[in-house]
């Protein structure tokens, strides 16, 4: 559910989700304050939204990730590869911090944790930040986790 008072956008994900893990990209929506996103994936045929669509936009059309946001708060409800030839073709990308449900697959590692210096982060604090990952059982990577990692090489392997 978006941050709106009033006539929330509101999103159904119908199947548990996976690689869920905290994002440090300058691309992904965070809590106000937060160095992080929470992000996972899902099949993009699991994502419905259940109420007020008219209210969703695409931040930006020509990224790799389409990411549908409410137009009224800018809180981001999903995300969505179109291009059938990348190897995260058919997931959709998800907040699940948002949910009202529990049960959401836990937080595995942390992606792009330079990336947080972009958003505003002293790079001196660097080292507290990845140390109190590491503390949380967040290992951190300044990519994706190498099972991602390996998924995409292989994909490109596969496909020329």
């Amino acid at each position: 559910m978006c941050k709106c008072s009033s006539k929330p956008v509101e999103v159904a994900v119908g199947a548990q989700t996976a690689h869920n893990h905290v994002c440090g990209c300058s691309k992904c929506w965070k809590p106000e304050g937060a160095l992080f996103s929470q992000v996972a994936v899902v099949a993009r045929d699991k994502v419905s939204v259940t109420e007020n669509p008219h209210k969703l936009i695409i931040i930006d059309e020509s990224a790799t990730i389409q990411r549908y946001a409410c137009n009224e708060c800018g809180t981001h409800m999903f995300g969505r590869i179109e291009n059938t030839g990348h190897p995260f073709h058919g997931l959709d990308f998800v907040h699940t911090e948002l949910s009202l449900e529990q049960g959401w697959s836990a937080p595995e590692f942390a992606a792009f944790v330079s990336s947080v210096i972009e958003s505003g982060a002293a790079p001196e604090s660097m080292g507290d930040v990845r140390k109190t990952l590491k503390e949380l059982g967040l290992k951190p990577y300044d990519t994706l986790s190498p099972v991602l990692m390996d998924a995409i090489a292989t994909h490109v392997a596969n496909n020329g």
